[in-house]
């Protein structure tokens, strides 16, 4: 079934848009995260984040039998590049040396959230693959020079390869919360001498960037998820051949063996990274640091103020204006509360930093998602970032910890690589080739980078395969 058998419509806002259809299609979805909920788009827009005057000019595609919603997805125009992660910038500079305008161009995407996950929400397969249709004829008759869909999931990426589309593959790191089989026993560790909910570990190394056009691409205005924004090293594109890498992962199954407590999971490290991290995580507890957290509901006004100055002070440290406003947060804080979580870092009783995460209680999944400080305490980021959040994983059950879209030090904190894909369509037959080109001999790196991942892993072996 193509495109010619359903109605299309155009929406300039996600208000116009019956939020119980859009909900019942990203219901049945395998990848259903809270970033593509009406709510969490709507309020993009209409705080003016993800706005025409922002650079994102909603065009929000959908697809009709009768009165009845059957495909849709979040369409940008774009005349930029920027807060998407998986970077053109290369193609861009391409297009402008030959006199071409690259700009504007269609992007479905979440704004500023490099979280992979359903773009293409349908009723059926049949309405996936008419959906990725329509917007190739959509990006075709607006004459816009190209259609990118940014962190697609499985079934996105069938119909999008039906449709003709290219694809390309970048890297994430992913925490799973699966005990593996250990040669030692837990028992035989020594015990951790600081407060395991306390520290945090110092100065990771920045992500390499590997592709050829390198030089090419400028970097990105703030550094994506956890990182200190702007200033930083552009998240590395990584385009391994399809199946080197895990696809994003589903959650873990019921009878899998879950962490028990942060001391488990330290169990399954080798023994020099669980030194490392007691390490780090005993300097923050020795400079007097303490944290606390609250979720949903039980996050205060007052904790929603704090974080934002924190937010938006580390943005404005490195010369950038923060993505998101105050009035973005406030809308999280009343439409969609149960899916944050808030660790706010104290010193003698005063707020001084704070980690927000997102929650998806359903699916057992959470999302490193932003940060910021006040004051400088050596390996502050890592413990609001990740240790934090992994001791708060354990406790309550979460499955899977996704740390965003960079960052090759968080291997070091047992996240691992997960391969994540885009879809793109060039109008131009020839920079479509040339692409189509580039995008083969993007792949020459990735093995080595994969076999230099692998040999890096913070697991211990099983039992027979190599020393503890």
């Amino acid at each position: 079934m193509t495109a010619a058998n359903y109605v299309t419509r155009v929406f300039s806002s996600p208000a116009q848009i019956n939020s119980e259809g859009w909900q019942t299609l990203l219901a049945r979805a395998s990848d259903a995260s809270p970033f593509v909920q009406h709510a969490y788009l709507l309020a993009l827009h209409e705080t003016a984040c993800a706005s025409a005057q922002a650079g994102w000019q909603p065009q929000f595609l959908t697809l009709w039998r009768d009165d009845r919603l059957e495909a849709a997805c979040p369409l940008y125009l774009k005349n930029h590049s920027y807060g998407e992660y998986v970077f053109d910038w290369a193609w861009a500079n391409a297009y402008a040396q030959h006199g071409l305008d690259y700009y504007p161009k269609a992007v479905v995407a979440v704004p500023f959230t490099p979280v992979p996950g359903a773009r293409l929400l349908a009723r059926d397969d049949q309405a996936r693959a008419a959906l990725a249709q329509a917007l190739i004829e959509h990006t075709r008759s607006e004459g816009l020079s190209s259609l990118h869909l940014l962190f697609v999931q499985p079934h996105d990426v069938v119909a999008c390869e039906r449709a003709g589309m290219m694809l390309r593959h970048t890297v994430q790191f992913h925490w799973k919360n699966i005990a593996p089989t250990l040669p030692a026993a837990r028992g035989a560790l020594p015990p951790e001498g600081a407060d395991p909910a306390l520290g945090r570990p110092g100065g990771g190394v920045a992500a390499p960037t590997l592709p050829a056009a390198r030089g090419a691409l400028p970097p990105e205005g703030a550094d994506p998820a956890l990182g200190r924004p702007g200033g930083g090293v552009v998240a590395p594109t990584l385009p391994a051949a399809r199946g080197a890498l895990p696809e994003p992962e589903s959650t873990i199954g019921a009878a899998s063996a879950r962490f028990t407590d942060f001391e488990h999971f330290l169990a399954s490290l080798v023994q020099e990274k669980r030194k490392k991290i007691r390490q780090e995580r005993r300097k923050v507890a020795d400079a007097g640091v303490r944290f606390r957290c609250s979720e949903g509901l039980e996050i205060s006004e007052l904790d929603w103020d704090f974080f934002y100055r924190c937010y938006e002070r580390t943005y404005l440290e490195h010369g950038n204006a923060p993505y998101l406003n105050r009035a973005f947060f406030r809308r999280m804080a009343t439409d969609m509360p149960q899916h944050w979580l808030m660790f706010i870092a104290e010193r003698e009783g005063r707020p001084m930093a704070s980690s927000l995460i997102a929650l998806d209680a359903a699916r057992r999944v959470a999302y490193g998602r932003y940060w910021g400080a006040l004051e400088r305490v050596d390996c502050l980021h890592f413990e609001a970032c990740y240790y934090q959040p992994l001791v708060w994983c354990i406790a309550n059950g979460i499955d899977r910890f996704e740390g965003g879209a960079q960052g090759e030090q968080k291997m070091a904190r047992a996240l691992l690589p997960v391969k994540t894909t885009s879809a793109h369509w060039l109008a131009q037959p020839a920079f479509a080739d040339a692409v189509g080109r580039f995008l083969e001999r993007e792949q020459a790196g990735v093995g080595n980078y994969l076999a230099q991942l692998s040999s890096r892993s913070p697991f211990k072996a099983p039992r027979g395969e190599g020393p503890a």
